[in-house]
């Protein structure tokens, strides 16, 4: 009887016509042609406050840019150690050169003023923080020098020169998160997250469908504020045509 039972069911399903039978293709990627992308970018660490940016990014799962400072890095353990940390998550973060000194430790006049010392001064940060790119930007200065994009002031002009010479982009930014004599952010979260579309919607960025957004790592060393941070990613994480990136990917560098 059982084997009757295989009989019927082996003649059964010979049956069955090839065509009859489901193909499951996997579906293919399409591009988002609505794509807009948000490049998040931190000045000035290792600080206290570094380490909050980077936990908050991780558990966001979001890319960003950390542009530090080479002395602040190398002068202690606790600046090598969050450099390890950043530097160890390549698939979010990225280390770019934001000089050795922070312009003579704030004394911007004169430092720019001294464009061979100043550019020296990025060579040397370069061989500190061994970045794997050319990505740099200027001490309180939005100055811009990519293949495609020029945008620098007479005082730092010559400076931008000579770092355009050896190779070097420098990028600005878009928009600032401001912080007040305390260190701490002045606006909240949702004026940020708001300004941001809005520079989007009206193609206000130094690049269509590209914003670069500055941070400084010791805004969010509270907790409070480092909640605001949080918040700040979560809110533009809403609008699903938001692509975050490191500045690596930004169109026109120089290679």
């Amino acid at each position: 009887m059982i084997g009757y039972i295989i009989y019927i069911l082996a003649h059964f399903f010979t049956q069955i016509n090839a065509a009859e039978v489901p193909v499951f293709k996997p579906t293919p990627i399409q591009s988002d042609s609505l794509a807009k992308y948000v490049y998040l970018s931190f000045d000035d660490g290792p600080l206290p406050g570094t380490g909050n940016c980077v936990a908050i990014c991780e558990r966001q799962q979001v890319a960003a840019t950390f542009f530090e400072v080479a002395f602040h890095q190398s002068r202690n353990s606790f600046g090598r150690n969050l450099y390890k940390k950043i530097s160890s998550n390549k698939a979010l973060f990225e280390i770019a050169n934001h000089s050795y000194s922070h312009a003579f430790y704030g004394d911007y006049i004169n430092y720019y003023h001294q464009a061979d010392s100043a550019l020296q001064d990025f060579l040397k940060a370069e061989k500190i923080l061994q970045t794997n790119n050319n990505i740099t930007r200027l001490p309180g200065n939005n100055a811009w020098n990519t293949a495609k994009i020029k945008r620098a002031s007479g005082l730092v002009r010559p400076l931008v020169k000579k770092m355009d010479s050896v190779g070097l982009n420098v990028v600005g930014w878009d928009m600032e998160w401001r912080f007040n004599k305390s260190g701490r952010p002045i606006d909240a979260p949702e004026k940020i997250a708001a300004f941001a579309d809005s520079l989007f919607l009206h193609n206000k960025t130094k690049t269509k469908n590209h914003l670069v957004i500055l941070m400084h790592d010791h805004e969010f060393r509270a907790s409070a504020d480092s909640a605001k941070l949080a918040t700040m990613i979560a809110l533009l994480k809403r609008n699903p045509h938001y692509q975050f990136r490191k500045l690596t990917s930004y169109p026109g560098l120089k290679k």
